[in-house]
């Protein structure tokens, strides 16, 4: 059994979307997981009140074929939830399932998330999330099928499978998160620490249409032509950061999934079903998080334990590192970026957002759901040199 297939899947269209699922399942074993009788839940990316069109959340197409696939398979019953940035009530998500076509999964025989409720986990196997709040949907699942959206994301540099679990978190307790885990490196370990306690039997990945530039919500819709699966949320990602021009040490949960063992250190150790050199998508905006210092360090003292490296990393980490920055022209003044700030980092003056750099933890909470897309990540241009 191949540990990550792809296939090609240019629209769509509903019957090119049940074909192109059929084909990227067989080859990482199907839907065999599936029991009569089994609650199947879908983990999708319903990240905002965005239409389908946007490539920012999974379509609703390919959710219908799922649903259909599923329930021919026995399930009694399939469900469809998440929980998106904002709050966590059956109006604000109502209104998101709305936005993001929805009504098309439910036509289909699926059931939308109502449940509301917020549950506690313990638990001593993760690395640094040992406890943590989560939506309640879940427990009822017998099996998740994690089904993602390839796109570019401030933070972590690639949102996909791995990523798509940070929806488990009820979405007012988001910021709380990335208060908590600061440090890119500890956010993606709290990232994995969650993919290992809800273990999803299926990845797969919405790359029919993704997201590149100032994603993962106001980027540009990319057309991709490709779906991708596996039981693994780290092979796939690692294959879909490959395709879209990262490497490994370029994605935080990538890193992180790296250090656990739970995925190889190169995409080319993997088991692939499908040509992934054919599906490799030109010109793609990335927001690239490249280790700037270590490659400034390498460049001037040369490769090793150099010992003026760590007191060069410390002067050079905050000329070097990406950040959010308003583009005043596209600025609103309507303040979602204060509200939302973890750190309270922003504050509004003459209706626009001015942030205290002392402050900023660089969680990019501000870029990911300003609702005008005025947040841009900016790499200094020393940084954009180096790594060229």
């Amino acid at each position: 059994m191949a540990q990550v297939s792809i296939v090609s899947c240019p629209s769509y269209d509903a019957a090119v979307c049940r074909e192109a699922l059929l084909q990227v399942l067989e080859p990482v074993g199907g839907l065999d997981f599936v029991k009569p009788g089994m609650r199947v839940g879908i983990k999708a990316n319903l990240v905002s009140f965005l239409k389908p069109e946007a490539g920012a959340t999974t379509h609703p197409v390919l959710l219908a074929e799922l649903t259909k696939l599923l329930r021919e398979r026995g399930a009694s019953s399939v469900v469809i939830g998440d929980s998106p940035g904002g709050l966590y009530t059956a109006a604000y998500v109502k209104n998101v399932y709305r936005a993001a076509g929805m009504h098309q999964a439910e036509e289909a025989g699926a059931e939308l998330n109502m449940d509301f409720s917020q549950k506690e986990a313990d638990n001593p196997a993760g690395m640094v999330a040992k406890h943590f709040t989560y939506t309640g949907w879940l427990d009822g699942c017998d099996a998740i099928i994690d089904f993602c959206k390839l796109k570019s994301h401030g933070m972590m540099a690639m949102t996909c499978a791995a990523k798509n679990m940070f929806g488990v978190i009820p979405g007012t307790l988001k910021p709380e998160y990335h208060y908590k885990y600061p440090n890119a490196a500890d956010f993606a370990r709290m990232i994995v620490d969650l993919d290992e306690y809800f273990k999803p039997v299926l990845s797969i990945a919405d790359a029919v249409v993704g997201m590149d530039g100032n994603g993962p919500t106001m980027g540009k819709a990319k057309p991709m032509g490709f779906l991708a699966a596996s039981p693994s949320p780290h092979a796939l990602d690692l294959v879909c950061a490959r395709l879209i021009g990262l490497r490994r040490e370029d994605v935080p949960t990538l890193e992180a999934a790296c250090e656990r063992g739970l995925v190889p250190a190169e995409w080319k150790d993997l088991d692939i079903s499908g040509d992934v050199d054919a599906f490799f998508v030109e010109d793609f905006d990335r927001i690239a998080q490249k280790n700037d210092v270590v490659f400034f360090g390498d460049m001037l003292l040369g490769k090793g334990n150099n010992p003026f490296k760590k007191a060069l990393a410390t002067v050079m980490q905050k000329a070097l590192r990406s950040r959010p920055d308003p583009a005043a022209e596209e600025c609103v003044g309507c303040g979602q970026c204060e509200k939302i700030c973890p750190a309270k980092a922003i504050v509004m003056r003459d209706k626009l957002p001015r942030i205290d750099r002392g402050k900023c933890i660089r969680c990019f909470c501000c870029q990911e759901f300003c609702p005008k897309g005025a947040m841009k990540v900016v790499r200094p241009v020393i940084a954009r040199v180096l790594n060229r």
